[in-house]
């Protein structure tokens, strides 16, 4: 059976992006080998990943999504229909306002894989629909202090369970399994 989780790279403050949008602010850090062989774990575990598509529902040229850094299937959040888009060897698949459907069709694709999904609205609404097995954060050690937060505008209460904490060079990771 394929697990469900969110998996992202925030500040210390919780933010996934700047105001913008932008990333930029991941990199730089210094690394341990032990945090490449937790990255390395996971996607080496990735089946399909569940994320929002693009306001022009294209895969742009030298764009390089999440999934299609280990070739795998990837289904895009839309509120219009649009055909899959196969690129470099991986299918992008449009799913119109239906995040269960989506979930559902990623973690068929995936197997015994897991399945990642992308991006706040997303972890959001998988959260509250109860869809989501594990929470994976790499946070880093920088504040924005304002940007694009991954769990504001939940609307209930989410329990977890902490499962384990790791700490290297710059990042900690943590995992969590969603209780409730």
């Amino acid at each position: 059976m394929s697990k469900v989780f969110i998996h992202a790279t925030v500040t210390l403050d919780g933010f996934m992006a700047d105001l913008g949008g932008g990333v930029d602010w991941m990199n730089g850090f210094p690394s341990a080998p032990e945090d490449e062989e937790i990255v390395g774990k996971i996607m080496q575990e990735l089946g399909a990943v569940v994320g929002g598509a693009n306001k022009t529902q294209t895969i742009d040229d030298g764009e390089v999504p999440y999934g299609a850094m280990v070739k795998v299937p990837v289904y895009l959040m839309t509120h219009s229909a649009h055909e899959p888009i196969e690129k470099d060897g991986v299918t992008y698949t449009f799913v119109v306002d239906d995040i269960a459907q989506a979930v559902g069709s990623a973690k068929q694709a995936a197997g015994n894989k897991w399945v990642s999904l992308l991006g706040g609205s997303v972890s959001r609404q998988c959260l509250e629909l109860g869809l989501v097995d594990e929470i994976q954060l790499h946070v880093v050690p920088v504040l924005l202090g304002e940007g694009i937060s991954l769990f504001t505008g939940l609307t209930k209460q989410i329990k977890l369970e902490r499962v384990e904490t790791l700490a290297y060079a710059s990042e900690t990771h943590l995992r969590y399994r969603v209780l409730a």
